[in-house]
């Protein structure tokens, strides 16, 4: 069993910036593709971006230029940058490795 936590999530101005965490309670960051995704409010979850253990992201084109995935194995964590913020950015992010999933962080983009 994994256990995925993610943390970071906040009230912000469109515009703005947050930094979300995702931390795994074993090293499978380096072994399977961590996925970010998103739920707004009455709307199903939707992907944001992944990051390959190869190295690799990809992102979906409504965040491509402002959203960056990293990654620090020795923290066994992944991150999701989230710059120039816009309102329809807010909802519930996740993340998901295999088929595990943290419990979410809120995201609120005020306008």
């Amino acid at each position: 069993q994994v256990q995925l936590a993610e943390s970071g999530g906040g009230l912000v101005q469109a515009g703005g910036a947050l930094k979300l965490s995702c931390t795994a309670s074993t090293d499978i960051f380096t072994t399977d593709t961590v996925g970010w995704y998103r739920q707004a409010p009455g709307k199903q979850r939707e992907p944001v971006g992944w990051f390959t253990f190869g190295g690799s992201t990809h992102y979906v084109d409504s965040v491509k230029g402002r959203f960056t995935i990293s990654q620090d194995n020795a923290k066994n964590s992944v991150y999701l940058q989230m710059n120039t913020l816009k309102p329809e950015d807010t909802g519930v992010y996740y993340c998901s490795a295999r088929a595990f999933w943290g419990q979410g962080t809120q995201v609120t983009v005020s306008s």
